[in-house]
């Protein structure tokens, strides 16, 4: 009877009868009936054709390339087809299997109707969109629980948004200029910036290429992550002057084509994984300019890399331009100064030589970035930064105890900053105490810095970055000229201007701010599109500007 059904399977369930409920006989368990595994176990048979007569279908798609269920069908269906298959045919019907983990909510808990914390798939569609969902799936670590939620979706509409921000920017300007793809640029023309951003593209199709056919989704989502924000605030930021500009030279037409042809490879490489936001992209870009074109983002052919296009020499000296601008930009945050203020220099210790060359060599460039009027090497880092290295008592005092000062009497002694550097670099430190040699790993010591008071330190592998904090009034005025900028572009975009439009600028102002637009008039005029500033004698009607503890009262017409 049921009181002594241990669990649903034989011999237990033999013993349990019940009633017929249309003739009221006893009834029993079929002997033959089977596991439903053993259906499922056939189905790379059952649903080719293996039986026919003629079984070339079957033999067509059989063993299949690619199988993907959840952790648990490793004991279930995986085993079940696997038993199967080499039962019948002595081989296995499947070429590769992934298997990821479970799904929760945000917090990690399972999702239950009766917790009140599941998500129907309807509302996450509706509320995030298909694209977003498939993005948190396709970049979700498989070895770990997915915590999926709307939070989650939001991030992923954020780091989406760069790529549709670049998108938006290109036609935008694309419209104003008229311009279509007619690869009239070559290659020889490509300013150094152009050529890196394909150095980058052509090795983003090799590296997803890879991933791909490692079944490796997540390591393309991430490797797409970190092109979009390259090719967002380092190339179309370093770029926008070269679309702004009026005239249409070589310049400008190797920068349309070299962002064009970055957009439609990359929408390439992602419909995979966001076919609808890549389809909608790709009928504007292509379609709309091209009959000759696929239909579809979906019918294309898979890029090729272009390995004469990566560059690895420029990769890597970009790559540590990119690093000191970090750095310098974290300077800046640490002293909390913005970029839009103006310095008079900065201090940069390389870690190497190719750093100290790739450095020299972009110097412009750099100081434009982190808007800095010199920039210095030195190879003195303690003229930047100074360590004091102490020991860690919590970690260090229960294993030497009565030894405790003598160690931190020979630390004191030692080379503070080679010290510091091991540390860094998570090496343990060879401490001569007395008459032995004992060593310390690096969290067994803790690292304290400081800095001279003007300047503003930042350090990472064996790179220094220092930049001078000190203001001058001549520096200040400027600072507050370049935020009077930021605050028309808003008001342009406001007003509904279009990116071309002239404008004429009234403005009234006193004081410093005043004189700071009298110094830097054609700077204001030049990046605000403005044909002249025109000081007015009355206030009414004008927009009220707080700039810093300066006040500005502006209003903005067409020209």
């Amino acid at each position: 009877g049921l009181e002594q059904l241990r669990e649903l399977h034989r011999p237990w369930i033999d013993n349990v009868k019940i009633k017929c409920p249309k003739c009221g006989a006893t009834v029993e368990r079929i002997p033959e009936v089977g596991d439903c595994w053993l259906d499922a176990g056939i189905v790379a048979f059952s649903t080719l054709g293996y039986l026919d007569e003629d079984n070339s279908y079957w033999r067509k798609w059989f063993p299949a390339d690619f199988v993907c269920e959840m952790r648990e069908q490793i004991r279930l269906w995986f085993y079940a087809m696997l038993f199967m298959s080499v039962t019948l045919v002595d081989q296995a019907p499947y070429k590769a299997v992934l298997v990821y983990e479970k799904v929760h909510d945000e917090q990690g808990r399972p999702m239950h109707k009766s917790h009140g914390n599941a998500i129907w798939f309807d509302e996450a569609v509706e509320r995030m969109g298909a694209d977003v969902m498939r993005w948190i799936y396709a970049s979700a670590n498989i070895q770990n629980n997915l915590n999926f939620g709307f939070s989650k979706g939001a991030e992923v509409v954020r780091k989406l948004l760069t790529l549709w921000n670049v998108y938006s920017f290109f036609t935008t300007y694309a419209v104003v200029d008229n311009w279509t793809p007619s690869g009239k640029s070559s290659r020889s023309q490509k300013s150094e910036l152009d050529r890196w951003i394909l150095a980058r593209l052509h090795s983003l199709v090799e590296d997803s290429t890879q991933a791909l056919e490692a079944f490796d989704v997540a390591h393309l989502t991430q490797s797409v992550e970190s092109f979009v924000d390259d090719l967002s605030n380092w190339y179309v930021r370093l770029s926008r002057r070269r679309f702004w500009k009026s005239e249409s030279d070589e310049d400008k037409e190797a920068a349309y084509s070299t962002l064009y042809e970055v957009l439609v490879t990359l929408i390439k490489i992602l419909a995979p994984v966001l076919p609808f936001l890549t389809e909608t992209m790709y009928q504007n870009l292509v379609c709309s300019v091209s009959s000759d074109a696929p239909q579809s983002v979906h019918l294309c052919d898979w890029p090729e890399a272009d390995h004469s296009m990566i560059d690895r020499r420029l990769l890597e000296e970009t790559e540590a331009v990119m690093k000191v601008v970090r750095l310098g930009r974290a300077a800046r945050t640490a002293a909390g100064l913005k970029v839009r203020q103006p310095l008079s220099k900065m201090i940069v210790k390389p870690s190497d030589k190719a750093e100290y060359n790739a450095v020299q060599r972009n110097q412009n460039l750099i100081r434009d970035e982190l808007n800095i009027k010199a920039l210095e090497f030195t190879n003195d880092v303690s003229s930047l930064i100074r360590h004091v290295v102490k020991p860690n008592f919590s970690l260090l005092g229960p294993k030497y105890g009565s030894l405790m000062p003598s160690i931190q009497a020979a630390l004191a002694e030692a080379d503070q900053e080679e010290i510091a550097k091991a540390v860094s670099a998570g090496e343990n430190t060879a401490l001569h105490v007395g008459q032995e040699t004992i060593y310390l790993e690096p969290s067994e010591l803790t690292v304290e810095t400081s800095t001279p008071e003007h300047l503003s330190c930042i350090e990472e592998a064996g790179t220094v970055v220092a930049v001078d904090t000190t203001l001058t009034e001549e520096l200040i005025r400027e600072g507050l000229v370049r935020d009077l900028v930021r605050h028309i572009q808003n008001m342009r975009k406001e007003c509904g201007f279009n990116v071309d439009d002239r404008i004429v600028i009234e403005y009234h102002a006193d004081g410093n701010l005043a004189e700071a637009i009298h110094e830097h008039e054609d700077y204001v005029r030049q990046e605000t599109l403005a044909n002249s500033l025109i000081q007015a004698t009355e206030i009414e009607g004008l927009a009220t500007i707080k700039i810093g503890k300066e006040q500005i009262y502006l209003r903005l017409r067409k020209a």
